[in-house]
């Protein structure tokens, strides 16, 4: 039986393999595909990461929802607590490089937005199954915050990184949508 680690590791593997062209192909799908969905239009306020490197990136997203006067907040992750909290971003220039070169807000510029008034999270992952489990970079950050978020959380997936069967643990939560290329997967 192959373990999260494993299936994390060949999933960052497989992102990383692909060509930038075929990367943004994907991208785009992807990012068409929410911003043209009744879950974006129905949401003034996004929750999302800022991308690096081989994640789909989440900066048109960003931008996108700036040009549509929607709010965006960005988390700042707390490792003592394990624990993320979100801040309004409205511009790049209110973030800062921390650990692992993470993008995330400074809080003496941003204003901390309260968990539930979040209408729509986009929750990063690297491999997803069809019950909106995921495997994600192992922190558990967003297992945590989900536990008592009671609004609509989506999860960006090429269908390259869908798979059958993920080893589910009774901590792990799942997202309520995975937005594919071509579809969208309601849990």
């Amino acid at each position: 039986m192959t373990t999260k680690k494993e299936l994390r590791e060949n999933a960052i593997q497989a992102l990383k393999d692909l060509q930038e062209n075929e990367k943004l192909e994907i991208e785009n799908m992807l990012t068409n595909k929410l911003l043209s969905s009744s879950l974006w239009n129905m949401s003034d306020t996004i929750g999302i990461t800022m991308s690096q490197g081989f994640e789909w990136s989440t900066k048109p997203i960003i931008e996108a929802a700036w040009d549509q006067k929607k709010k965006v907040c960005i988390p700042k992750c707390y490792p003592n607590d394990k624990k993320l909290i979100f801040y309004e971003l409205e511009s790049f220039e209110q973030l800062e490089i921390v650990y692992y070169n993470l993008l995330e807000p400074k809080t003496d510029v941003t204003k901390q937005i309260e968990k539930n008034s979040i209408d729509l999270l986009l929750v990063p992952g690297l491999i997803f199954d069809r019950n909106g489990y995921r495997i994600g970079f192992g922190g558990g950050y967003y297992d945590r915050f989900l536990t008592d978020y009671i609004n609509v959380s989506v999860s960006l997936c090429s269908a390259n990184q869908l798979v059958d069967y993920i080893p589910v643990e009774q901590f792990d939560i799942p997202v309520n949508y995975l937005i594919l290329e071509n579809a969208i997967i309601s849990i």
